[in-house]
């Protein structure tokens, strides 16, 4: 015979959504801010309305109204198993997080099948009146939309409530109190030229080699000797993973002479492992600080004495487009000048090239192309970015 518990529900923590929830019968009752005092009064209201029908779901509770803040929920953990790439998650997830927490403070007690085109319109407003720009906004709205879509999908919501919400359009230029960005533009060379003197050598090669073909931040720090057709006097390095390949495409970059010369020595090594790695870089540092060294060799620490055995964290093997970010703007800070991008060097490399060979010479060089190219297409495609590398790359 089971053990009769007189155990009282958990008032407990989502992790996801950093929600309160206890769970009566099976079922998550999601109750806010976890350890808000709002939260507390609704789980002792929950609980004994649980207790006073004999520990059974009350007969005039609803199961299908599922609320906000239960979607939120359900939507994170869908989003953060689909958004991953080389098991790591993409940039879209951050982005979610965000738009969750918004929807959250506002809706989140609120059936989901009730959220209609006015309150999404209340919500955006309240994010231009806490100052955020047009296309912020923007990407909040349609995250919201996607959300509401995918509950569709899972039978969670009427369709009608995803169609009312799309009917709401973003944000128009000029039409709108909320604030512009700036443009992101092309980086000057001459700024990049006194950054490099401050940059460590493996990322000042990096910096050259993004702005001599054009690449992604990403595709130059995931660069492999393995992932090189050398060929061809023109070289093609054709990125492991990258920005569009979920659409099916295929990703050609070009690398002429004055970068093959720069990647030269830094193909001698595993081809399965990537070219530019901040142990390397960490290497060439403690070597020059070891040559500028003052201190006679039989005083003082030994090479190596003073490190720790086991460090919490060292020198990895690949470089993030963030921390190779990170690396850029510590050089600037260094050299007294602005901080910038690493993609503003696909831009320059962009605008040279339309420059010097027209825009469709630009598209085939920065992977623009349409996912439904021919095949006669791409092969022209591919002798114009032969081409275009051969002359400047």
């Amino acid at each position: 015979m089971p053990r009769l518990v007189s155990k009282l529900p958990t008032y407990r923590r989502h992790k996801a959504s950093g929600q309160a929830v206890v769970t009566l019968c099976g079922v998550d009752h999601y109750l806010g801010p976890y350890g808000s005092k709002p939260s507390r009064v609704l789980y002792d209201r929950l609980v004994a309305e649980w207790l006073a029908s004999g520990r059974s779901r009350p007969s005039n509770a609803d199961a299908s109204a599922l609320t906000i803040v239960e979607l939120a929920a359900r939507y994170w953990e869908f989003a953060v198993g689909y958004y991953q790439k080389d098991g790591r998650s993409t940039g879209v997830t951050p982005g979610i997080k965000a738009t969750l927490r918004y929807l959250n403070d506002w809706y989140g007690r609120e059936p989901a099948d009730q959220f209609g085109p006015l309150r999404l319109k209340a919500l955006r407003d309240r994010m231009i009146a806490d100052g955020h720009s047009r296309n912020y906004i923007n990407d909040h709205v349609g995250r919201i939309k996607r959300m509401f879509k995918w509950a569709v999908s899972e039978e969670l919501v009427t369709e009608s409530t995803y169609h009312a919400l799309a009917v709401v359009e973003g944000l128009k230029r000029g039409r709108t109190t909320a604030r512009e960005t700036a443009r992101v533009l092309p980086i000057d060379d001459a700024i990049v030229q006194q950054t490099l003197t401050f940059l460590p050598e493996t990322v000042a090669d990096m910096v050259r080699l993004q702005r001599l073909t054009g690449m992604r931040p990403a595709e130059v720090c995931l660069l492999r000797p393995c992932d090189l057709d050398r060929s061809r006097p023109v070289w093609i390095y054709r990125p492991e993973s990258h920005k569009t390949e979920h659409h099916g495409r295929d990703r050609w970059v070009f690398v002429g002479p004055q970068g093959q010369e720069l990647l030269d020595r830094y193909l001698d090594r595993d081809p399965d492992s990537r070219c530019f790695q901040p142990r390397d870089s960490e290497a060439r540092r403690r070597l020059a600080a070891h040559a500028a060294r003052v201190t006679p060799p039989n005083q003082g620490d030994a090479p190596g004495a003073n490190r720790a055995p086991r460090p919490k964290r060292s020198p990895g093997s690949t470089y993030h487009v963030a921390s190779y970010r990170r690396a850029i703007h510590r050089a600037c800070d260094k050299a007294g000048v602005a901080r910038w991008s690493p993609n503003r060097l696909r831009h320059a490399a962009a605008t040279e090239v339309r420059a010097k060979f027209g825009l469709e010479a630009a598209q085939v060089v920065l992977g623009h192309a349409g996912a439904d190219v021919t095949q006669i297409y791409a092969e022209r495609d591919l002798a114009k970015g032969l081409e275009v590398a051969a002359k400047i790359g």
